[in-house]
């Protein structure tokens, strides 16, 4: 018997991070934080509360029984606490939705519900949520935007009366006090991590931590052997560019990595570090370099810059989404490295969003506000449906590349090896 949760909603900016933020910090010393789907931004704010490493689990980019293996491998502490994406049932026709993830690992889903302007309504949301799929794994709600403990009682009185397998572990109250003056969402800064405690306190003052627990207890059984390619270790030196204006690395990429090459190094562009001359492969993060902020701090990074301009005339580079821009000429008025011969220009909207595949047969994730000017003729296409809007998203120099696509190493090494000259 282990313990985990998953918390989810009917939507985004329903509470979910709020919740998951007090229960991580509540938790902290003993909790590893997870986030079903591809994205990078909660899992640096999970490492943040709780300083231990959140881990991805991802139903289109790796399979059931690699999924099973994450988890299994990462969920090394007291309780593990997973944030779900979106709604409970979104990202279903991907497979990748929080439904397919909790179904898939039998773990206990605690639905965070807006009560605002509403009580009896609720208890049909809920039927709604019970009954649209078989094998849910929904045993608790907690009531977020709550007026007065009158409302929550009215809410409470109507949820129990309709269900004898939902937990109401409790209320979250309106405006909360401790958020007046703290932002919670891209970071934390110094005077929000001293503010956690409170706010912790705060949102789970009215929540049953001890019912919250129980619920948290569920079998899992592992039987699977490694699901994934024996990779042979090289006796290479890889660096890793990895910091706040390359800052997206999925954790268990990391863990691969140092797994498979004989020594890595994290080197941090912003403190203008060098690349190591022995290194033999450069890996850059994906990231914001097209924003003002990070690309003020890149142009500081002299020595950093000439170093890997330098480890590019012989050796290998592979950069993912900042990654590829960096390489690149220039993102509008940008002076990049140049070591591709593309341009690049920033508009207003998104032009990939969502989970893509390219014809090496990999499945990956891509978010970029970015495009590539002109019809430069790339290593190969993305698309979310094969022969439909099939565009070139990866390039390449010699032993230079760079892609959009963000995917777990893992289970695509393979298929990344022939651009790391393996």
């Amino acid at each position: 018997m282990i313990k985990a949760l998953c918390i989810s909603a009917t939507a985004s900016n329903q509470g979910k991070t709020i919740l998951t933020t007090a229960l991580l910090y509540h938790y902290k010393n003993s909790v590893r934080p997870f986030k079903i789907g591809p994205d990078f931004i909660d899992p640096l704010f999970h490492k943040k509360i709780c300083n231990t490493p959140s881990v991805n689990l991802d139903t289109c980019i790796m399979n059931e029984n690699q999924v099973r293996w994450m988890f299994n491998n990462y969920a090394n502490k007291d309780i593990s606490i997973l944030e779900g994406v979106m709604g409970f049932y979104d990202g279903m026709d991907k497979g990748s939705s929080a439904y397919d993830v909790t179904k898939l690992l039998n773990i206990p889903t605690i639905m965070i519900l807006d009560a605002s302007g509403s009580y009896i309504t609720l208890s049909a949301i809920i039927k709604g949520l019970k009954e649209y799929q078989k094998g849910n794994t929904i045993k608790a709600v907690v009531f977020n935007h709550i007026s007065s403990s009158m409302h929550f009682e009215l809410i409470k009185k109507q949820v129990e009366k309709d269900f004898d397998d939902i937990v109401v572990l409790g209320w979250i109250k309106s405006k909360l006090d401790t958020l007046e003056s703290v932002h919670l969402g891209l970071d934390l800064s110094n005077n929000d991590k001293d503010k956690l405690e409170d706010i912790s306190k705060e949102v789970l003052c009215n929540i049953d931590l001890k019912k919250l627990d129980e619920i948290a207890n569920f079998k899992y059984e592992y039987k699977e052997n490694y699901p994934f390619e024996t990779i042979k270790k090289y006796n290479k030196h890889l660096t890793l560019v990895y910091d706040d204006n390359f800052t997206f690395l999925y954790y268990d990429n990391l863990k691969f990595l140092e797994e498979t090459f004989q020594k890595v190094t994290i080197v941090n562009s912003i403190k203008d570090e060098a690349i190591p001359s022995d290194s033999d492969i450069v890996i850059i993060c994906g990231g914001y370099i097209e924003t003002q902020k990070a690309y003020d701090r890149f142009k500081n990074s002299k020595i950093f810059q000439e170093s890997l301009i330098n480890h590019a005339k012989t050796k290998v580079v592979y950069g993912e989404c900042a990654g590829l821009i960096v390489l690149g000429q220039k993102v509008d008025d940008k002076k990049m490295l140049g070591l591709l011969a593309i341009d690049f220009e920033l508009t207003s909207r998104p032009n990939r969003l969502g989970y893509y595949q390219n014809d090496l047969g990999m499945t990956g994730h891509a978010f970029h506000y970015t495009k590539v000017l002109g019809s430069n003729k790339g290593e190969y296409t993305l698309y979310k449906k094969k022969n439909q809007n099939e565009v070139y998203g990866a390039f390449k120099n010699k032993k230079v590349f760079g892609t959009y696509l963000h995917t777990m190493y893992r289970n695509n090494f393979s298929k990344i090896k022939r651009y790391l000259d393996l």
